[in-house]
């Protein structure tokens, strides 16, 4: 399949097939298109430190779910640089970007969906779990959750760094007018294909407010679920969803 039949196929085919291949289309600009955006970088980091690691994250085991070509898995490094860290993603394109970085050996890279953690080798217990943009992108969220709850240790914390705008109309306005007069006009410039963007645009606005998900949350087991939003544009845009597998019993995949 091409680029743009790939990109193409996210209006047709279930996203957990049609969205990896997707990637795989636009990892060659993708870190040139991210890096154009102002706190993209930031935010994640921002997002990294809501999680409040230990300083330094010495004995941590941290789970990066979704690590497209690495930008989150700085992020996580950045607050817990001694921590060992376990980097997933289901697009082989935004691997390779990400291997093809300098890391630390305590960093390691893993291809497969989240939904094939268990046969891909990638088991707990994980002290965190970090997921950006992620969980709109899959056709059973609500698994996934239930999954990362049992990946992690008793208390441990599940940080989401995500897009949601339907409980604002200012971010949704925003959201609109920042893909059509900016995102997706870059994508087709750097890529030759907007398609993805396009998918960008569309999946984000369906996606659940953030009352909806905080509550998504809780159905999934989670207690001490919060979020908070970013500055700048993104503010009630992008927001950082975390939660805390309840203390007590032992229910990680071994």
């Amino acid at each position: 399949m091409g680029r743009s039949s790939d990109a193409a196929a996210l209006g047709s085919a279930p996203r957990g097939r049609a969205v990896p291949r997707a990637f795989d289309s636009g990892a060659r600009c993708y870190d040139r298109l991210v890096g154009a955006n102002p706190g993209y970088h930031e935010h994640l980091r921002l997002s990294a430190r809501r999680m409040r690691l230990p300083d330094g994250g010495a004995g941590l085991r941290l789970l990066d779910a979704g690590c497209g070509t690495g930008a989150s898995t700085g992020a996580l490094l950045s607050v817990a640089p001694d921590a060992e860290i376990v980097a997933v993603d289901a697009s082989e394109g935004m691997l390779a970007r990400a291997r093809g970085k300098p890391w630390p050996p305590s960093v390691s890279f893993v291809r497969t969906g989240v939904e094939h953690l268990a046969e891909a080798g990638v088991r707990g217990p994980f002290d965190a779990v970090f997921a950006a943009y992620l969980v709109r992108n899959l056709d059973d969220p609500d698994s996934t959750l239930r999954e990362f709850r049992s990946l992690l240790r008793p208390g441990g914390t599940l940080a989401v760094h995500e897009y949601s705008v339907r409980d604002s109309l200012r971010a949704r306005v925003v959201w609109h007018a920042v893909c059509w007069s900016v995102i997706i006009p870059a994508g087709r410039l750097l890529g030759g294909d907007a398609s993805l963007y396009r998918y960008l645009r569309r999946s984000v606005a369906a996606f659940d407010g953030a009352d909806r998900f905080r509550r998504r949350l809780r159905e999934a087991g989670f207690t001490a679920v919060h979020s908070e939003t970013m500055t700048g544009w993104q503010r009630d845009v992008v927001h950082t969803f975390l939660a805390d597998r309840p203390e007590g019993g032992r229910e990680w995949t071994s």
